[in-house]
């Protein structure tokens, strides 16, 4: 079985992908900017794969085998994981800070996401310990630390560009999916909703909680409303809870992902913006 091998890396020099490219032994090599190249037919076998990986990784480079032909044409939906994945923070972490309380949260959401924790039931503490909070705190949160993830307002453009729709599915909070549904114009969101009475958090959900399972079936049934199969979403995550959701599309990707899912993602970017998406199947 032959694929293409993408390298790229924003501190990549040209000497540096040019030696992890002969470990590849590829027919041919195609410069993608200064930072990326494509290695094309590769004689790729996860023995390969595993060797390349421990060098690029090593070499802070992030490098992706993929299909030959591989294109945005070929899918119809980009689905995104919000907190460490289109944004660069965990919302609640940062809404717990405000009550003091941040160390104790990010704790318990950082086991979550390597999968140590039930994700539903991590998240209720973690919300219970917000009780009581005023409710203008949530859009300090998101005017003074909310940031895009680098590379994810460009890699949207392009998808957007080329006729794919565009879902945000959280185990996060509808007070920031939507705001970022309005910025980004994207078309789909889904989120657990932070329950509040007399301006103040109750330290409840309100409803269901948005948990791995939700999020695999909110995915099938984006893609059922688009008449096109999961195969053809690119699901992108970090966290253990994005596992599901991951498993259902054509293409998986990673994005400073937790070992447990680079393990299991198509493809990972632990160096490189979001828009390294596009150096792989653009």
């Amino acid at each position: 079985m032959t694929k293409n091998l993408v390298l790229q890396g924003p501190q990549a020099s040209p000497e540096t992908l040019e030696r992890l490219a002969r470990l590849a032994q590829p027919a041919r090599i195609q410069a993608l900017g200064a930072h990326a190249l494509r290695c094309e037919d590769v004689a790729f076998t996860p023995e390969l794969k595993e060797r390349i990986d421990a060098a690029a990784y090593e070499a802070g480079v992030d490098a992706c085998f993929i299909a030959a032909g591989t294109q945005l044409a070929d899918f119809g939906l980009v689905a995104m994981d919000m907190d460490s994945t289109l944004i660069t923070i965990e919302c609640i972490d940062e809404i717990a800070d405000m009550q003091g309380l941040k160390p104790q949260v990010a704790e318990i959401t950082e086991a979550a996401m390597r999968g140590e924790l039930d994700f539903a039931a991590s998240l209720t503490r973690r919300v219970a310990l917000l009780e009581g909070l005023e409710a203008s705190a949530l859009q300090r949160v998101y005017d003074e630390r909310l940031r895009i993830s680098p590379g994810g307002e460009a890699m949207l453009a392009a998808v957007q560009a080329a006729g794919l729709k565009t879902l945000l599915v959280s185990g996060g909070f509808t007070f920031f999916t939507d705001r970022l549904k309005e910025r980004l114009k994207l078309d789909f969101t889904h989120a657990n909703v932070l329950e509040v009475a007399d301006g103040k958090l109750t330290g409840r959900v309100a409803g269901g909680i948005v948990d791995a399972e939700e999020k695999r079936r909110t995915v099938e049934r984006v893609c059922a409303r688009m008449d096109i199969a999961p195969s053809r979403a690119i699901v992108m995550g970090d966290g253990a809870n994005d596992l599901r959701m991951m498993g259902v599309a054509g293409l998986s990707l990673a994005f400073r992902a937790k070992p447990v899912v680079r393990a299991q993602a198509s493809v990972a970017l632990n160096f490189s913006g979001l828009d390294g998406l596009l150096n792989i199947i653009a």
